[in-house]
């Protein structure tokens, strides 16, 4: 195997002539690149000599825990000079790209391609994915209930709009565990198939995209029409088919759908992000290991009487736990009651969580267990 390649020095340019210097640099640089490369090989076969071991027990492929763990002791351990945020993305793919000599992950979202749903899926598991592009956030829970997709991946709050509601309430009526999360920068492009602003009838985008960029398409296409579909993407594909038609969607999508971007980031607010929840059978899934950097994710509810919301969160305050989120909604049950959608900082493991939450279970007529997992660092 190739010595492990040492972190470089600043270079120093010397007195020779520049065409020299860059080709001396150059072939050093292509030495390191297959040092790379057999190093990867060799990380390549011991994943797969991992995945052999797994399967006496079957054990699952993908261990967001243990994947969220590696890249963390990899940033630890940089040297530079490369920046701490690049190092994540370089081994989430070497890791998905190992993952996918045992198995390709087959994971749904809401498409078709293009969307910012499929960036998150990417964004998560690497490329060397089965992706399953689907018409509604309803398919994607369907796609992974039944069996189709081994994960599915749906947008659960925007910091600009607040929660996907459909979303929510399907967290509450499936049995789908929540393994992870990740958060994505959402920048809304104006796209069309010609570079000029004059002349459109119509902005196709998701509801959601269409309310990010609510004060914008005020100012500038007063006119045109704001015409709701089922993702940006879709936006996009209509735009293609029709000069009068812009949509609103990434520079992705753009380039999918042979588009211009007439504007770029035309959202209202600049630090525009979408969290979106993992999503797997329980029986697919292994417990998460603790990390250090846990949320558990809960529904309950409590009964409709004075002073039931302060109970249910004196447990809380009691033990110290910190809640990073808490939603309402309608129990669907007809009578104006409402669950209750609670992200707790922790592990189930951690004392605190396990005893605040033992409480809540006495105190609430419904509790629900929607998973506990490693929070997304951004």
């Amino acid at each position: 195997m190739a010595d492990t390649p040492q972190a470089p020095h600043a270079y120093q340019p010397d007195d020779r002539p520049v065409d020299e210097q860059l080709a001396d640099l150059r072939v050093r640089i292509d030495s390191v690149d297959r040092q790379l490369l057999a190093l990867m090989s060799e990380r390549a076969r011991l994943a797969h000599a991992v995945g052999e071991v797994k399967k006496i027990d079957g054990s699952p492929v993908f261990r967001p825990d243990r994947e969220v763990q590696v890249i963390e002791r990899v940033k630890a351990a940089n040297p530079g000079p490369l920046m701490p945020e690049s190092i994540g993305p370089i081994w989430r793919e070497i890791m998905s790209a190992c993952r996918a000599l045992e198995a390709r992950q087959r994971v749904a979202f809401l498409g078709p391609e293009g969307t910012f749903s499929e960036q998150a899926a990417l964004k998560f598991f690497g490329s060397s994915i089965e992706p399953i592009a689907c018409a509604s956030i309803d398919e994607v829970f369907r796609a992974t209930l039944s069996g189709t997709a081994d994960f599915g991946v749906a947008p659960v709050e925007n910091s600009t709009e607040g929660v996907v509601a459909r979303s929510l309430d399907l967290l509450l009526a499936s049995d789908l565990t929540i393994v992870g999360e990740t958060s994505l920068l959402i920048t809304h492009n104006l796209l069309r198939q010609t570079p000029a602003l004059s002349d459109i009838q119509a902005v196709c985008a998701h509801p959601q995209a269409l309310a990010q960029c609510h004060q914008w398409l005020s100012q500038h296409l007063p006119q045109a029409e704001r015409r709701p579909v089922a993702s940006n993407a879709e936006g996009a594909r209509l735009a293609a088919q029709d000069a009068g038609i812009a949509a609103l969607a990434s520079e992705r999508a753009a380039s999918i759908f042979g588009l211009h971007v007439v504007r770029h980031a035309v959202q209202d607010e600049a630090h525009n992000r979408t969290l979106f929840v993992v999503l797997t059978r329980p029986e697919h899934h292994t417990p998460s290991q603790r990390t250090g950097h846990d949320c558990t994710s809960l529904i309950v509810s409590v009964d409709n009487r004075p002073g039931a919301v302060h109970d249910l969160l004196a447990p809380l305050k009691r033990h110290g736990v910190s809640m990073t989120r808490f939603e309402s909604r309608p129990a669907r049950s007809g009578q104006w009651e409402y669950v209750f959608f609670i992200d707790l900082a922790g592990h189930l493991d951690d004392a605190p969580v396990a005893a605040a939450l033992a409480e809540l279970q006495a105190l609430c007529s419904f509790v629900k267990v929607l998973g506990t997992f490693p929070v997304d660092p951004l």
